[in-house]
């Protein structure tokens, strides 16, 4: 879990810094940056401890992996600024976005795999479907097109990339998380001579 959440914070740099559109609460923190100055992995903590606080009201109680990744990707993705380079030609950071995309994948499927609790974010969309009977493709598009409509009036970038994200995430988390899911303990049998 910890080592996906820290590649899942790096994916977010690569896919920032290829400059062709971020995921919705990415293009959020893009915008709160050029408000406040704050570092894109400060703002990303800071809107997790936001959001679990919206989780008060829907009943939703964060477990060990909702606070860790609240508090470990924010600054993963900073270490991501770090990693990867700045002003790339277009087909550089094509190529970075892609990679960071596909990194982001994988890492959501090491993350998810031992079960130990939802993100902030995914915890407010099945808190809203919960409390509220939203279905969840509802909630998550009244979510977040919220946050990318007040990103992009803050300055985020939305371009292309946000709408390949929004279309690609879905299918590549679909077929990476089964990848990385735990197997379930099987019950040990006992043999006639340990009878």
């Amino acid at each position: 879990m910890l080592v996906g959440l820290v590649l899942y914070g790096i994916a977010i740099a690569a896919i920032v810094r290829g400059a062709v559109g971020a995921a919705p609460w990415d293009v959020l923190s893009q915008g709160l940056m050029r408000v406040t100055g704050l570092s894109f992995g400060t703002l990303t903590v800071l809107i997790s401890g936001l959001v679990l606080l919206c989780w008060i009201p829907l009943r939703q109680a964060p477990r060990f992996g909702t606070i860790a990744n609240s508090l470990l990707v924010g600054p993963a993705a900073d270490v991501g600024f770090l990693l990867t380079p700045a002003d790339l030609p277009l087909w550089a950071r094509i190529l970075v976005f892609t990679g960071g995309l596909l990194l982001l994948a994988v890492a959501t499927g090491l993350y998810l795999s031992p079960q130990f609790g939802p993100g902030p974010r995914d915890g407010l969309m099945t808190g809203l479907h919960r409390r509220l009977g939203l279905p969840i493709w509802l909630a998550r598009t009244l979510v977040e097109g919220t946050v990318l409509a007040i990103g992009w009036m803050l300055g985020g970038n939305v371009g292309v990339g946000t709408a390949i994200f929004a279309l690609a995430v879905g299918p590549l988390c679909g077929w990476t998380i089964p990848r990385f899911a735990m197997a379930e303990p099987r019950a040990r049998t006992t043999t006639p001579l340990e009878r």
